[in-house]
């Protein structure tokens, strides 16, 4: 498939302010099968910013398809990260509603690895949530039981940020399917939701922590009760 013109204009982009150097050293501390240009996160933001004023797309077919020609087209591991950084668009606001959930589940599948996944968990999947509780419950539940490990990684990360506003029911039962694992990545996140909540409610989770320790791994464990 030939390349989008977009695709293009961002590769070029990048290029202009990579540093070949650290390509080689980003990759390996990534474990990253895809190789990259070399642009540290400052310069990232930077190039997206001017990079987003050129890009234009006025409704939400045109911004998906937009995410969708850089994510699938990528060759370099920044240009999937510029992907995902044109889903936060602000003129992409009123499109964040459950009918994106399968492009998020696109980039969550084929990303399969921390540095896409976590982004979208909380800073995409997490609003919509927050936005429409009832058919993203349902959903986030679903994807709590998946056989796909970032699919549920993604249902127990996704309140990160909701402090007050969390639905402890619903992050437990999000974790729930996942106590016995022993994947590092789902006891990871186990922890880590249980820590950002305890910031909120330090004594519900060394409760919570109680009920569940001959389940919960000493990871989640450790994660969770870091700063109780």
């Amino acid at each position: 498939m030939k390349d989008s013109p977009l695709l293009l204009r961002v590769r070029r982009e990048l290029r202009r302010v990579a540093d070949p150097k650290k390509a080689p050293m980003m990759q390996a501390y990534m474990k990253s099968a895809m190789p990259y240009h070399g642009v540290q996160a400052v310069l990232l933001r930077a190039c997206c910013k001017q990079l987003f004023r050129e890009t234009e797309f006025a409704t939400r077919a045109t911004w998906r398809d937009r995410v969708l020609e850089l994510w699938r087209g990528a060759g370099y591991r920044e240009e999937r990260y510029v992907a995902i950084a044109l889903t936060g668009d602000k003129r992409a606001a009123t499109f964040q509603t459950p009918q994106v959930m399968a492009l998020y589940e696109e980039i969550v599948v084929a990303g399969a690895w921390w540095d896409y996944v976590d982004d979208v968990a909380s800073h995409r999947v997490g609003p919509i949530l927050r936005d429409h509780p009832v058919p993203m419950r349902k959903k986030m539940l679903a994807w709590s039981k998946s056989g796909d490990m970032w699919k549920r990684r993604t249902s127990i990360i996704c309140q990160l940020g909701f402090k007050d506003r969390t639905d402890l029911d619903l992050l437990y039962a999000c974790i729930e399917p996942s106590l016995d694992s022993k994947e590092f990545f789902l006891r990871k996140a186990i922890g880590w939701a249980l820590r950002q909540y305890a910031w909120t409610d330090p004594a519900e989770v060394k409760r919570y922590v109680r009920r569940n320790e001959d389940r919960l791994s000493p990871l989640s464990i450790r994660e969770a009760l870091k700063n109780v």
